[in-house]
């Protein structure tokens, strides 16, 4: 599952009105415009990609005074002029965003068309519950495009980032209020969130080892009790690492870090990819997870490779062997099956844990249909 998104549109009004808006979005983490003016000013607002059908546009939009939006009449018995412009673009290196009505069945066909060619596509109708947006979705799911639907208000987004069972990419709407821009910002985020089905796991093997490399992850939100990553010498078994929230008599709470483990270890981050605990760098994205498997996405803020002692912690569930190793430290904790964060220094064979246990095997940190075997 990827991160859905959200888009706004400024609304037809003097500069400083839509200065307004375009700041309420950026500081709601929406930082694409369609905006057909005022470039310039726009991008002195922050880190800003423009949607335009205009050359100096971040991404190219086709079907505006076209046949997308209804305003030339599409043509039966030749191309579309739309979907000529849009393979022109394409062609030239452009990022392309298409921008189709959906009036009739022939502009439904013309979506999926312009969708096998864009990078994105626009998809705008008065009522979603009528606009056929499950046969495009289902028409245009094995392509590499994102969908996205223009909504006037937070229920239409809700409606069309849960129609079918992954919705679309995104929502694009007009940035004529404040609340409207922060809801509707709040609900692409809780959208986009997956959930992951922790298990109960059995230690099997605790054994003290050698110095090794460890990884710190501090990022740049603030863990609470019960909160932590999903960490492991396997992709596909993993143990729930706690952040360093809880207050020690050693050393004071550092609430934005987890101490994950060594560098070969994996860490578990959005859309359900793995990375290297070694590859995480400053503003690359990973996942916070709590006790009851909700994720939220945070950033790298830093990352700290350090010698440290280490500890091999292995556990059983269902005849999967699970392990990983941490640094040997009494602040370092895993989570027990009743929430509860774990020290290291306190675990015994007997003890339960939560996990995470993954069907798939991994290629390069993606779920895949294969055999792998890890030991």
């Amino acid at each position: 599952m990827q991160n859905k998104f959200a888009w706004i549109k400024t609304p037809n009004e003097e500069w400083d009105n839509r200065k307004e808006m375009i700041t309420t979005a950026l500081e709601s983490g929406i930082n694409y415009v369609l905006d057909f003016n005022d470039h310039d000013k726009i991008r002195k607002l922050g880190n800003v990609n423009i949607i335009a059908n205009n050359d100096d546009a971040d991404i190219y939009l086709v079907g505006i005074n076209s046949e997308g939006d209804g305003s030339l009449k599409l043509k039966q018995d030749s191309e579309s002029k739309d979907l000529i412009e849009a393979k022109k673009a394409k062609s030239e290196g452009k990022t392309v965003c298409a921008y189709v009505k959906i009036i009739d069945k022939a502009h439904e066909q013309l979506a999926v068309k312009l969708g096998r060619v864009v990078d994105y596509i626009i998809l705008v109708g008065t009522d979603w519950t009528i606009i056929p947006l499950e046969n495009i979705i289902a028409d245009l799911q094995k392509e590499d495009v994102n969908i996205i639907a223009e909504v006037l208000d937070l229920n239409g987004a809700k409606v069309a980032l849960e129609t079918l069972e992954h919705g679309t990419d995104g929502v694009i709407f007009e940035a004529n209020d404040f609340n409207k821009t922060k809801k509707i910002a709040q609900e692409v985020i809780e959208a986009s969130k997956i959930k992951y089905e922790l298990k109960e796991a059995t230690i099997t093997n605790v054994k003290s080892l050698g110095s090794g490399d460890r990884v710190c992850v501090d990022t740049t939100d603030m863990m609470r009790s019960g909160e932590g990553m999903l960490v492991g010498s396997y992709s596909k078994a993993m143990f729930l690492i706690h952040s360093e929230s809880l207050k020690s008599e050693y050393v004071a709470s550092r609430p934005f870090r987890v101490n994950a483990g060594p560098v070969q270890a994996y860490v578990m981050c959005p859309q359900n990819k793995t990375r290297y605990l070694s590859e995480l760098v400053a503003g690359d994205e990973v996942l916070i997870v709590n006790t009851k498997g909700e994720t939220r996405t945070a950033y790298v803020g830093r990352s700290k490779i350090e010698r440290r002692p280490l500890i091999l912690i292995e556990a059983k569930y269902e005849g999967t062997i699970i392990r990983t190793i941490l640094q040997n430290a009494e602040t370092i904790r895993i989570v027990d099956a009743n929430n509860n964060p774990l020290s290291v220094a306190n675990v015994k064979i007997g003890d339960k844990v939560k996990v995470y246990i993954e069907s798939n095997a991994r290629h390069f940190g993606i779920a895949i249909d294969e055999t792998i075997i890890e030991q």
